[in-house]
């Protein structure tokens, strides 16, 4: 199958791409504003659209193949300063969760999903809070200097680590993982969002780049 244009998936094997993979319902709100934050911070940081070899992209479990982001997900962004144009939304497949070397989802149930898609997702597989909390825990220290290695090597390094992590670092409540659905909300709730996603998203980025955000 051919994966839609610009969306960054190419071949299957390539040890110099590190794949993030951001996973929601319908892939018209949560995951394409976390995608395109995710975008944004790393060229905030490197100065590099590409993202000195990381690639960042989206789906959605129940995802509207083919459709624009909602029209309150473009102002999300609008408001950070990230490029919302030519997004096209699609259904998570197989080849997506195979590809990527990080699954960041909206919420457990997404993650339930993506594991149970099997191809052995389960030691990549988050919801970005999660993440986000193990992310927290990781010396930076302990990880590749992505100067010296590169930036890919660090990123798969960085996920070894929170997968050691899962077990002994648990939530503070059952709701602590999760990113709530603001679809058919109005804008104040999906700006309510974007922050929550934004704020997730700083500490991943940081771990990611070895490069702290310039605000």
């Amino acid at each position: 199958m051919t994966a839609p244009e610009g969306r960054g998936i190419a071949g299957f094997d390539d040890s110099s791409t590190f794949r993030i993979l951001h996973v929601s319902t319908g892939n018209v709100c949560r995951s394409p504003i976390t995608e395109r934050l995710t975008r944004h911070a790393l060229c905030d940081r490197l100065g590099d659209p590409l993202g000195g070899g990381l690639i960042v992209e989206s789906a959605g479990t129940w995802g509207h193949e083919g459709a624009p982001m909602e029209a309150n997900a473009e102002l999300v962004l609008a408001d950070f300063g990230a490029d919302y144009s030519g997004f096209v939304g699609r259904e998570l497949l197989d080849e997506h969760v195979i590809r990527a070397d990080l699954v960041l989802t909206a919420t457990r149930d997404h993650r339930a999903q993506v594991i149970s898609m099997g191809h052995s997702a389960g030691l990549r597989t988050f919801t970005l809070k999660e993440f986000t909390r193990l992310v927290r825990a990781i010396d930076p220290a302990t990880l590749p200097d992505p100067r010296d290695e590169g930036m890919v090597e660090r990123a798969r390094s960085l996920v070894r680590a929170a997968a050691a992590l899962r077990g002994w670092l648990l939530a503070p409540s059952v709701d602590a993982d999760e990113v709530n659905d603001p679809y058919g909300a109005p804008i104040t709730f999906f700006r309510s969002i974007g922050d929550e996603i934004n704020q997730a998203l700083d500490p991943v980025v940081t771990a990611l780049t070895g490069v702290a955000s310039r605000d």
